[in-house]
């Protein structure tokens, strides 16, 4: 395959406002109203059919989104009319990494502007090479969605059995009974004002492992960190990992100069991280040793409690949480806030049976995320070589 030639994107696809459907004309249905976030809810008509991509029009050019089927394109979108017999998903692929590319100097970074986006010069290839191209990159990307779909199915069985135990106190009895249902003896708690298990206890957060903060060591001396360095957690890193519930680095690292300077402390494998401020909820655990900024205060679970119970309390105590956060500029909740997060204490033997019965589906939620990464790193390395002929595909 030669080195792709030139063309107009509007000579390769063409692109169409997608259509107003305000939220009281909208009537539950089976087809996939898309806008430029994704599927944003369903109708009960469609304007479009058939092989679809849909990206955002305001702005920068937004995620795309490749749909196949009867669907609304709304009006917050763009959506392609016609590929001008070109391969749907090669099309796909190409947009996707259209900030990737070296395009014409009309636009590097594109607005999203219907006219402009037409008049952009993209690296074209030749429609007998397209398709192996785009199969083998949307192989990548299914196994993504797949291990993604596995996970969220893992989640809701470990969230499920969490509340079944942990808050219905449905927990297996001594003769492998639930708990409640079966006639357990529940007493008045004064201070959870609440009837709990018989044996159980009131306890608050501070209860499950040390609470600890981060620090950012200054910006100003970049000898402080390092792509290589000791991984060093913000928020955002949490924002960005799309919803996993390990983490191992960051965007930065930091240096030993810069744990130094900061006084940073370096966390153990298995402490759960929880975002304080901007915002207030975004969790994770540490899949290695890390230190975070101050954005945090994570618990290590060092005082007989698995990370797998912390993570769950942590959220299930997650509204209690945001209501004592406090701040005029933005809301922020303090370590000591948090030692005072009343929570019901179980016995030792009930949770490590719990931890015990799912320690299997976060192994294998870790695996999954892990390789996704792996695949997602892969598709990022190949995509723009792919679609500039750098490399084919046979």
């Amino acid at each position: 395959m030669s080195k792709p030639a030139r063309k107009r994107l509007g000579d390769i696809v063409n692109f169409k406002r997608g259509y107003d459907l305000p939220s009281y004309n909208r009537n539950e249905g089976p087809y996939p109203i898309v806008s430029s976030s994704g599927i944003s809810g369903y109708h009960d008509q469609y304007k479009a059919e058939g092989e679809g991509l849909v990206t955002g029009r305001y702005g920068t050019l937004g995620e795309m989104y490749y749909i196949n089927g009867k669907y609304w394109p709304h009006n917050t979108a763009l959506y392609v009319t016609d590929f001008k017999g070109n391969y749907p998903k090669y099309v796909f692929f190409l947009l996707k990494c259209l900030g990737n590319l070296k395009t014409s100097d009309k636009s590097t970074v594109p607005g999203v502007n219907r006219n402009d986006l037409h008049e952009l010069l993209v690296p074209y290839i030749d429609t007998d090479f397209q398709k192996p191209i785009a199969d083998f990159l949307f192989l990548l990307e299914s196994k993504i969605d797949l291990n993604n779909r596995i996970n969220a199915e893992l989640e809701a069985t470990a969230k499920t059995l969490y509340d079944y135990w942990f808050v219905q106190f449905d927990f297996p009895d001594k003769n492998s009974k639930p708990y409640k249902s079966s006639g357990g003896k529940m007493v008045w708690n004064k201070k959870l004002k609440r009837e709990i298990p018989e044996g159980w206890e009131c306890g608050s957060l501070a209860d499950l492992g040390d609470i600890v903060g981060g620090s950012t060591p200054s910006t100003e001396d970049p000898n402080n960190f390092s792509e290589d360095g000791t991984p060093w957690i913000t928020p955002k890193d949490l924002a960005n990992s799309n919803g996993n519930k390990f983490i191992s680095r960051g965007e930065l690292g930091v240096t030993e100069l810069g744990i130094k300077s900061a006084s940073l402390k370096l966390y153990p494998k298995g402490t759960v991280l929880l975002s304080s401020r901007a915002p207030i909820g975004y969790m994770a655990i540490a899949r290695v040793p890390v230190t975070t900024n101050q954005g945090f205060k994570s618990i290590i679970p060092n005082k007989g409690y698995s990370s797998h119970f912390v993570y769950y309390v942590l959220k299930n105590s997650m509204k209690t949480i945001v209501q004592y956060a406090s701040g005029s500029t933005f809301k922020e909740v303090s370590g000591a806030v948090l030692k005072t997060v009343l929570i019901c204490l179980p016995k030792d033997t009930i949770v490590d049976t719990y931890t015990k019965t799912i320690a299997s589906i976060f192994e294998r939620q870790d695996i999954l995320e892990q390789e996704n990464q792996q695949l997602s790193s892969l598709r990022d390395w190949l995509l723009p070589m792919l679609m500039n002929g750098q490399v084919k595909v046979r």
